[in-house]
C-alpha cells in the first residue's frame, strides 16, 4: 500500500453542524447552531429526563413540578429564537425531540408510576398510548406549520396535555391521595389528552401575546393575578389553568361553526 496516496477527503469525522439558510434568495451553507434557544432546548430536555428519573425513585412531586418548569423553558425557548432571529431547522428539530421525553415519555412514566401500574398491562398500554400521541401531535405539527393560522394549535398542545397529567399527580400527592385508588380517574384522564392532542380542535396558541411589543395595560394586571394564585396553591391551580384550556378547544370550536 502506497502511504504517500492522500486520504480519502469523503470520509471524515466532525462533530460539527451545517445547515441551509437563505440570503439573497438562494441557500448558504453555516456551520455551527445558535447558542441561546437551544440552551433552553436542552434544559427543557434535562427536566423531562429527571421526571422519569424522580418517578423511578418514588419522588412523584418533584417529578411533576420538573414537567411544568420544562413547560416553561420550551415556552421560552421558541419566543427567544423569535425574539433573537435565531430560528434554525435544526433548533426545530431539535425542540420537537425535546418535548417529546419531557411531554410524552415524562409524564407518561410519572402516571405509571405513581398510579397506572396497578392496572397491570392496560396501564403501560395507556402510558405508551399518551407517549405516541404525543410524538404524533408533534410529527404533524412540523409538517403543518407553514400552511396553519399561527394564532392556533390543531389539536391540544403537549405541554398542556402534559400539565394536566403532572397536575393531577401533584395534587393527589399533595392531599394523599395513593395512585392506585384513582388509577381509573388517571387512565380517563389520560386517555383524553392523548385523544385530544392528535384531534383537529382548535386551540388558541398565544403566539400573538404581545408580538408588537405593546400590550393592553390589563394584560399585566392579569398576569400578576395569575401569578399570586399560582402561589396560593400551585397543583390545584395549575390543575385548574390546564382543565380551562383542555375545554376552550371544544368551546372555540362550537363557536366557530
Amino acid at each position: 500500500m502506497d502511504n504517500n496516496q492522500p486520504e480519502d477527503e469523503g470520509v471524515s469525522v466532525t462533530f460539527e453542524v451545517v445547515e441551509g439558510e437563505m440570503e439573497g434568495g438562494r441557500h448558504v451553507p453555516r456551520r455551527g447552531v445558535y447558542l441561546l434557544p437551544n440552551l433552553f432546548t436542552t434544559a427543557a430536555l434535562f427536566s423531562g429526563f429527571y421526571c422519569v428519573l424522580a418517578a423511578m425513585n418514588g419522588a412523584y412531586e418533584n417529578a411533576a413540578i420538573a414537567v411544568f418548569i420544562a413547560g416553561v423553558l420550551d415556552g421560552l425557548d421558541g419566543r427567544i429564537a423569535r425574539m433573537t432571529n435565531t430560528q434554525s431547522d435544526f433548533g426545530a428539530e431539535y425542540d420537537s425531540l425535546s418535548d417529546v421525553v419531557a411531554f410524552g415519555v415524562a409524564p407518561a412514566a410519572l402516571s405509571y408510576s405513581w398510579s397506572l401500574s396497578s392496572l397491570g398491562k392496560y396501564g403501560w398500554m395507556l402510558a405508551f398510548i399518551f407517549v405516541a400521541c404525543a410524538a404524533l401531535r408533534l410529527a404533524r405539527f412540523n409538517t403543518q406549520v407553514d400552511t396553519t393560522d399561527k394564532k392556533f394549535f390543531i389539536g391540544l398542545s403537549s405541554p398542556v396535555a402534559a400539565g394536566l397529567i403532572a397536575g393531577f399527580v401533584w395534587m393527589g400527592v399533595e392531599i394523599g391521595f395513593a395512585g392506585p385508588d384513582v388509577s381509573v380517574v388517571l387512565a380517563v384522564l389520560i386517555v383524553s389528552a392523548a385523544l385530544l392532542m392528535v384531534s383537529n380542535l382548535p386551540y388558541y396558541s398565544f403566539k400573538d401575546l404581545g408580538a408588537s411589543g405593546r400590550v393592553p395595560f390589563a394584560v399585566i394586571l392579569a398576569a400578576v393575578g395569575v401569578f399570586v394564585l399560582v402561589f396560593i396553591d400551585p397543583p390545584k391551580v395549575l390543575l385548574l389553568m390546564s382543565l380551562i384550556y383542555v375545554v376552550s378547544g371544544p368551546v372555540l370550536a362550537y363557536r366557530k361553526k
